[in-house]
């Protein structure tokens, strides 16, 4: 039976898969059928691993111990494991998982000993499977530490790229931005800044290592607006005035882009007038209700 999907040309898998193949028998797994999938044709291999030589890939956000706990759950409930994870090798005794994180968890936590899983040749095609990893549904914060830790490895594994080569997987320039300020700090009010990022932040020309350089000093400038943000905050809380959505409300009526249209300021231009107008704020005139009622308005469903 040939594999599926094969072209009637190829009886062979490449000489490269082949390899590929023979390390996993080399590395104590178990290769159970060799396939090229429906889409594109590519070759792929189904095969169990040992649980011991998978491990997530460096890039990928943390594992959240209550999905993971919750996963292990159902798991040992049902008394079977149904969905293989997907892996790739960047060098013999080693597979990467762009999307099983949490399955693989999982099984350690159960004591299993292998992991079935889709093997990929190609490498690189673990970056555009973190951009499509639905196994946990990202927030803000998580999307940004991947996409932060997918620029660093790429920075310095493929060095001659820029920002736009890995558009896709890198999903939108804000969250490379958001990514350096929550490395620094977990606790940043991504949330609130990201509308205004959104909007100005562009992907940068030049190489990754040169880009990271000038994606520093953006965040820079975020921070920034942050701090003068947080010396407002803090001026109206001892008025009295505290409310989960007192930041958001400053930002709003702070922003120096409310009343832009067709064309927008810089970057640097943005966060430079953002600052000027949060520091120039006056918050004699803020009240309690205002922030209340603005918080109700902006809230999802919100007329």
């Amino acid at each position: 039976m040939k594999p599926f999907g094969q072209h009637p040309d190829d009886k062979e898998p490449p000489k490269a898969v082949a390899s590929l193949l023979e390390q996993v028998d080399r590395d104590g797994g178990r290769v159970l059928a060799v396939y090229r999938e429906p889409v594109g044709g590519h070759w792929q291999a189904f095969c169990l691993l040992p649980l011991e030589k998978v491990a997530p890939t460096p890039y990928q956000r943390d594992l959240s111990p209550t999905h993971a706990k919750r996963l292990t759950d159902v798991v040992k409930k049902i008394g079977r494991f149904v969905d293989p994870i997907v892996v790739v090798s960047p060098r013999p005794g080693v597979y990467w998982t762009p999307n099983g994180h949490h399955r693989r968890a999982a099984l350690e936590k159960l004591k299993a000993e292998m992991v079935p899983a889709i093997l990929i040749p190609e490498t690189d095609v673990a970056f555009q499977i973190l951009a499509l990893n639905t196994e946990k549904a990202h927030n803000l914060k998580e999307k940004s530490l991947e996409v932060i830790r997918m620029y660093r490895g790429l920075a310095e594994e493929q060095p001659k790229t820029g920002e736009e080569d890995w558009a896709f997987q890198f999903e939108a320039p804000h969250f490379v931005t958001l990514g350096l300020l929550y490395e620094e700090n977990r606790r940043f009010a991504g949330g609130a800044f990201a509308p205004i990022l959104k909007r100005v932040d562009k992907f940068l020309k030049g190489k990754l290592p040169d880009t990271l350089e000038a994606r520093r000093e953006r965040a820079a400038k975020v921070r920034a607006a942050d701090e003068a943000l947080a010396e407002a905050v803090a001026a109206l809380k001892k008025r009295g005035i505290s409310h989960p959505y007192v930041k958001n409300y400053v930002l709003a009526r702070t922003s120096p882009l409310t009343r832009a249209r067709k064309t927008l300021p810089s970057f640097d231009q943005t966060f430079s007038r953002l600052v000027a107008a949060i520091e120039g704020f006056d918050l004699s005139k803020v009240r309690y209700e205002d922030v209340q009622r603005a918080a109700v308005f902006s809230a999802p469903g919100g007329e």
